[in-house]
């Protein structure tokens, strides 16, 4: 007979900030924590507005293309994964692609942000960042 459980706090009884849940196939564990996402926002950056977000406190319009997620709580380290899309649009022609920015001390991963840009691929003149109407990303990793 299966049953419900109904609680508003999970707490690890060997660490309290960890609970473990039994994986596919009933062989392996899972720690909950470090499978959850924690911070994902979708906006419009042609009108610069966030659509709808968890763990983003605002949003900052860098440049064409260019945008900065403000987390909400900070993450315990830069060494978070990053993953995201944009949609292609008319306006727009070539493969979209979306990545986070290394190569500059003023954008990347750091605890506090993560910053983005979305850009197509044109086969004439190259890469181009570009507003899109709908971009979204997700970040996974440890919170502080």
């Amino acid at each position: 007979m299966a049953s419900q459980l109904k609680v508003d706090t999970l707490t690890g009884v060997t660490t309290a900030g960890s609970v473990a849940v039994t994986g596919e196939g009933n062989s392996t564990t899972t720690n909950l924590q470090q499978g959850l996402t924690k911070l994902w926002s979708c906006w419009d950056s042609s009108s610069g507005s966030s659509k709808d977000s968890f763990n983003s406190a605002s949003l900052t319009d860098n440049a064409t293309g260019r945008w900065t997620n403000n987390f909400t709580n900070n993450m315990g380290n830069a060494n978070y994964t990053l993953s995201g899309g944009a949609a292609y649009t008319s306006n727009s022609s070539g493969n979209t692609t979306m990545y986070c920015e290394h190569d500059s001390s003023d954008y990347g991963r750091t605890t506090s942000a993560v910053t983005t840009e979305s850009a197509y691929n044109n086969t004439n003149s190259g890469r181009t960042l570009y507003d899109y109407t709908d971009v979204a990303c997700q970040v996974n990793g440890d919170l502080a």
